[in-house]
């Protein structure tokens, strides 16, 4: 008699298990292994632009992916992380894997974030690449405004302090500052006039439009489409002297009309710092045939491109674009921290307060779904009875496969960017498979298909960038 025969289904499910787990773990990296390539770079790139779509520094960022991705030879895809008045994006682009998929639009913003202590990202946790342009804050009103030059509007503020209603940007950031330093220099009080707070400059010449704002502070590229219809004014521009473009050069500066206020805004691409040197090489040197003039897409160069919108194209190469960071951050630290600026405060909520929230009602949810599966499965086998014996074996089976779900966006979040998309997806999907009671060659062939069909579809036709972990 053979004692070891009652094994044998069970060791014949273990080999199959281990056989098929070693089969999806060889096609997955042969097929990363298929796909890697030395040379950058090998799949899509994203640039992070932390300001809304529409806006200024929007449009560029989309022109600039155009020629990054002409230069390159690969998909550059703009991703908007707005909100935390642009720590969000800044965050997002700067601290990235430093790998050289993922590119920064830095704005003037990063000068003031940590002044306000609204993060610790400052410049120096980027690695400079290019600036790519300068543009002077300027003021606007809508066509019928009862504001015809910068004297009634200053006049309308000194008498009716804290009525007038203005936007650009989000509290604090550049254009507001722009407009609180333009008050100050009129020896008025930056909350003389009530800054609303939005995500860019294209929502607020909406809202301009519609009459709930009394004025908007931006640059002139940013209000083109609305000054070239006629539907706002330009009161005057923060700028030592008149723009040279001739979409603008009709606009008068404030120095013209006794304010010496000045502030130009600016834009420049930068990338995690850490990231190869040779990668930022490679990418220097594709911006300088960029912002020379000396790339072209669709038979347009980007100065040209510039020129037509209205904006400026000034750059600075790597190292002046450090040492003119380096210059702004230090200028802005002492701006930020004057008694007038101390009082333009952008309210008690912070911009990590509502993820807290999100995150700590996720794991309140949590809890309850798991004390509530366990007092379920406490409660079916405390029946005795035949009749529940269905009952008591379902509910561990339900307790489990939420434990799982839970456990997979977790395994998802933490191994993704180590393992790729491909891999952690596939791992994820064969062993839901398994529990859901699929058979082990056909869990297996979910996994390999599904995870690799959907990144394909990302990844290629979407154009979407998803992690390709550390072995691709």
């Amino acid at each position: 008699m053979n004692c070891s025969a009652p094994n044998r289904p069970s060791q014949l499910r273990e080999r199959r298990t281990l056989f098929a787990a070693g089969l999806m773990l060889v096609m997955l990296s042969s097929l990363s292994g298929c796909q890697k390539s030395s040379e950058y770079p090998s799949r899509p790139i994203t640039l992070v632009c932390p300001w809304a779509v529409g806006g200024g520094t929007d449009r560029v960022s989309r022109q600039m992916a155009v020629f990054l991705e002409s230069e390159l030879d690969t998909p550059v895809n703009v991703v908007n992380a707005t909100g935390g008045q642009g720590v969000t994006g800044h965050s997002r682009g700067i601290r990235a894997k430093p790998d050289g998929y993922t590119i920064s639009m830095m704005t003037l913003e990063l000068s003031m974030l940590h002044w306000r202590n609204l993060t610790d990202l400052t410049w120096e946790d980027a690695a400079p690449l290019m600036s790519l342009n300068e543009d002077p804050a300027a003021l606007f009103v809508k066509a019928d405004s009862e504001f015809q030059t910068v004297k009634d509007l200053e006049a309308a503020i000194k008498d009716r302090p804290g009525e007038l209603k203005a936007s650009g940007t989000a509290a604090l950031a550049a254009w507001h500052l722009a407009l609180a330093g333009w008050l100050i220099s009129l020896d008025q009080n930056p909350t003389d006039v009530i800054w609303m707070p939005s995500q860019g400059s294209a929502p607020s010449l909406q809202e301009l439009m519609t009459g709930d704002l009394d004025l908007v502070c931006c640059s002139l590229p940013e209000a083109k489409s609305l000054l070239v219809s006629g539907d706002i004014r330009c009161l005057g521009v923060m700028a030592d002297n008149r723009q040279a473009s001739d979409d603008f050069k009709a606009y008068p500066t404030l120095k013209e009309q006794g304010s010496n206020w000045t502030l130009t805004g600016w834009r420049g691409l930068g990338i995690a710092k850490g990231t190869p040197p040779e990668i930022q090489t490679k990418l220097v040197t594709v911006l300088k045939r960029i912002v020379s003039g000396e790339a072209r897409v669709n038979g347009e160069s980007w100065t040209e491109f510039m020129d037509k919108q209205g904006f400026d194209h000034t750059s600075r190469p790597t190292t002046e674009f450090a040492d003119f960071l380096k210059r702004n951050d230090e200028m802005f630290g002492v701006i930020l921290n004057r008694p007038e600026f101390q009082s333009v405060q952008s309210g008690p909520v912070g911009p990590n307060v509502f993820p807290a929230i999100a995150g700590g009602m996720f794991g309140l949810s949590l809890i309850t779904v798991l004390v509530g599966a366990g007092r379920r499965h406490a409660a079916s086998t405390a029946e005795t009875t035949s009749s529940e014996t269905i009952a008591e074996t379902a509910s561990p089976r339900a307790a489990l496969l939420s434990e799982c779900v839970v456990a997979s966006v977790v395994f998802h979040m933490l191994a993704a960017d180590v393992l790729g998309f491909v891999t952690t997806s596939a791992i994820i999907l064969f062993l839901t498979s398994k529990l859901l009671g699929a058979r082990v060659l056909t869990s297996a062939g979910v996994a390999i298909v599904a995870s690799i069909g959907i990144y394909e579809l990302f990844s290629g036709l979407l154009r979407v960038p998803l992690p390709i972990g550390i072995f691709w």
